[in-house]
């Protein structure tokens, strides 16, 4: 199956404007979203998402981040969304091979590679990333620059995890510093996925 960027709509409509039905969980990477991070703009935007919180930001091992990730899921129920930055798509990846729990969906963006030099070395038991279809819908988003992992790769993860996979322009790591205020083309693509 050949994946191709889906086009994004240009007439977004504002975050602050739209009603978000399904439990949203806010699933940071290492050392969490700070306040100019997308993620973080979202929730505040939607004070109704909320953020799986986990023990250790900074030197994160993956079982512990899984069953942080399980308690909110089975809390927040079936229905539920996840929003995945960086090291959280590789955690979701982990979660759903190991608890195969069926949710509405998953919008992954910006995984990032463990091969690379620049992964970082105080994250443990992230590799090897698992190859399987998820349980539920996904859509992987990717930019062509990020240093943390090629659109080759992205390419690859979204084939495995049997995920939509959409290209951006160059924005780096989708991060705070890729200067997206907040990140309404994503918002959207959130949107999308919990339309199906």
């Amino acid at each position: 199956m050949a994946y191709r960027p889906a086009p994004v709509r240009r007439d977004v409509v504002p975050i602050v404007e739209v009603r978000i039905q399904n439990p949203v969980l806010i699933v940071p990477g290492i050392g969490n979203s700070g306040s100019e991070h997308w993620q973080t703009r979202w929730e505040i935007k939607h004070p109704e998402f909320r953020r799986v919180q986990q023990k250790e930001w900074n030197n994160p091992v993956c079982g512990d981040w899984i069953e942080q990730l399980e308690i909110a899921v089975s809390e927040s129920g079936p229905h539920t969304v996840l929003v995945a930055h960086s090291l959280g798509c590789l955690l979701v990846a982990h979660w759903a091979q190991q608890m195969g729990r069926s949710i509405h969906g998953a919008l992954l963006v910006a995984p990032p590679d463990p091969s690379l030099a620049t992964f970082p070395s105080g994250a443990v038991g992230f590799s090897p990333v698992p190859r399987m279809n998820l349980p539920f819908p996904s859509t992987v988003v990717a930019s062509p620059d990020d240093p943390y992992g090629s659109p080759d790769y992205a390419r690859r993860c979204a084939a495995a995890w049997g995920s939509q996979l959409v290209e951006i322009a160059p924005c780096g790591h989708i991060n705070a510093s890729s200067g997206l205020d907040n990140w309404e083309e994503g918002f959207e693509l959130l949107r999308r996925l919990i339309d199906g």
